[in-house]
Formats: C-alpha cells, sequence, structure tokens
C-alpha cells in the first residue's frame, strides 16, 4: 500500500529575502509541487534561489474545489508545499481548507516555521505581549468596521491587526474614536524592506504621523494596540459602549444605570460619554 505524502506548511520572508530558512529551501526543493496563493510572485521567489518546482494556484476562489484533488495526490504519495505570498500561510492568507482536508484524510500536516509579520510587529512593538489577540483585517466598510470595534474595545490582552495603504487613515480614526485616542500603540511598516518605518505613541499621535508624511501611507502595516489595561479600565471601556448604543433608544440617565448595570462600571463616568 502507498504511503501518503505530506503537506508542508512553509513559511516565506515578508520582505527580505534572507530571512528564507536553509530548511525552507530544502523542502522547497524537494517537495513535487508548490501550491501557491499567486504563482507568479512565488515563481519570483523560487526563481532568486535558482528553484524550479512545478506551481499550483491555491487562493481564495479555488481552495475549496482544489483541496480534494490536491489531497488524492498527497494520499497516492506525493510530497506538496503550500506557501502564501509573504509569511506564514494561513495567517490572513489562504490555506485552511486544504490543511482542514488533509487531517481529515489522514495526511501528516507538518510546519516549515518563519516569518510572520504580526509577531516581527509584536517583537519590537514593546506593548506587552504574554497575551495577544491577532484579529487580522478590520472590514473594509466604515460601519462594519466600528461595529467590530465597539466590540473589542474592552479587550485587556494587546490586539494586532493588519491594515492597507488605502485604509489606514480611516482605520486609525476608528480606532482611536473607539478605544480613546490616548490608547498607546505601534504601526509598523514594510517589516524587513527597504523602507521599513515603526512608529509608536498614541492613536491620536499615530494618526496625525500619518496623515502628515505620505509615505507613511504607503505600503502594508500592521497596527499594535495597547489592550485596556485592568479590570477598572475594561469595565469603563464596555460601560462607554454599552451607554452609547443604549443612548439612541433611552433617555440618558436610563441609558447609563442600564449600561453601568451591566458593565459593572460607575454610572456618572458613563452618563453623557456618547
Amino acid at each position: 500500500m502507498q504511503k501518503p505524502g505530506t503537506l508542508h506548511v512553509v513559511a516565506t520572508p515578508i520582505g527580505n529575502l534572507g530571512d528564507l530558512s536553509p530548511r525552507a529551501l530544502d523542502t522547497l526543493k524537494g517537495v513535487d509541487a508548490i501550491c501557491a496563493e499567486d504563482t507568479r510572485h512565488t515563481r519570483q521567489l523560487l526563481s532568486h534561489f535558482g528553484v524550479e518546482r512545478p506551481l499550483l494556484a491555491l487562493h481564495q476562489h479555488n481552495e475549496e474545489a482544489q483541496s480534494e484533488q490536491l489531497v488524492a495526490r498527497m494520499l497516492a504519495g506525493d510530497q506538496l508545499a503550500l506557501v502564501s505570498d509573504a509569511g506564514t500561510p494561513l495567517v490572513s492568507d489562504p490555506g485552511f481548507r486544504l490543511v482542514a482536508a488533509a487531517r481529515a484524510a489522514g495526511v501528516r500536516v507538518s510546519p516549515v516555521p518563519g516569518a510572520c509579520a504580526a509577531i516581527a510587529a509584536l517583537s519590537v512593538a514593546g506593548i506587552a505581549s504574554d497575551r495577544f489577540v491577532f484579529e487580522g483585517f478590520l472590514p473594509a466598510k466604515g460601519g462594519a468596521r466600528r461595529e467590530r470595534l465597539s466590540h473589542l474595545a474592552a479587550e485587556a490582552r494587546t490586539l494586532i491587526f493588519y491594515e492597507s495603504a488605502h485604509r489606514i487613515e480611516e482605520s486609525l480614526a476608528d480606532l482611536g474614536a473607539a478605544f480613546g485616542g490616548e490608547r498607546p500603540a505601534v504601526l509598523a511598516r514594510e517589516l524587513t524592506k527597504l523602507f521599513e518605518t515603526v512608529l509608536d505613541g498614541t492613536l491620536a499621535s499615530l494618526g496625525e504621523q500619518v496623515a502628515a508624511d505620505a509615505n507613511q501611507r504607503k505600503g502594508e502595516f500592521v497596527l499594535v494596540v495597547q489592550g485596556a489595561g485592568d479590570d477598572t479600565d475594561a469595565r469603563l471601556v464596555e460601560g462607554r459602549r454599552l451607554y452609547q448604543k443604549l443612548a439612541g433608544h433611552l433617555p440618558p440617565s436610563t441609558a447609563a444605570k442600564l449600561a453601568a448595570e451591566l458593565s459593572g462600571a460607575h454610572r456618572k463616568s458613563l452618563y453623557g460619554s456618547g
């Protein structure tokens, strides 16, 4: 009986090509084929290292359909690698369906770790890293983005977001409105690349720096935001969120009373906060 192959989940550089590990390079050289988010992008990476392997497109639009065929190949003995355009696959990138299908079929899935923009940013942020939550990309539409942030404002853990160049100003403004402009944060741009910058300050000051410098509105961004703090701070943030929701339907005094009861925050600190 044919021994099944393996799905190798391979991290690739987020910018600096020197960050491709020797093990990752050996893995890419040795597999039967490489599943890539964008075959054109991955072909450039492989060409730089002199690697010639068949490339298979695997992205959000075809992953579900392709997974069955790829699992069949591995059950027949093929060794496959999975890569994204940059960094660790599945972290805000395709691959979840293939990994889940492979594991369900009894195919071995092996990580080849390496670069990850979220972890790289956290490592240089100087913000608590013992407990954190990765939120990926915020919704593109303003209303949905603000709704998501309203539910995260009381989160005590450090928060990590990805953001694109054309939404970074809007997202910083919405974060400041939801979390408070005084909340400490770090904005990491173009990590490991030529124009890498890491800005720190408050959400309000980061918004000002980005608005004042067009160069800080280019590239790929990771935003690390300090959590809401102790339980008292978290209760206050949650109380204000509830008050803002309730105040649209109830008299201010009633909204503040209910929000205080539900959140544990002091009623006087909520009244009029919307």
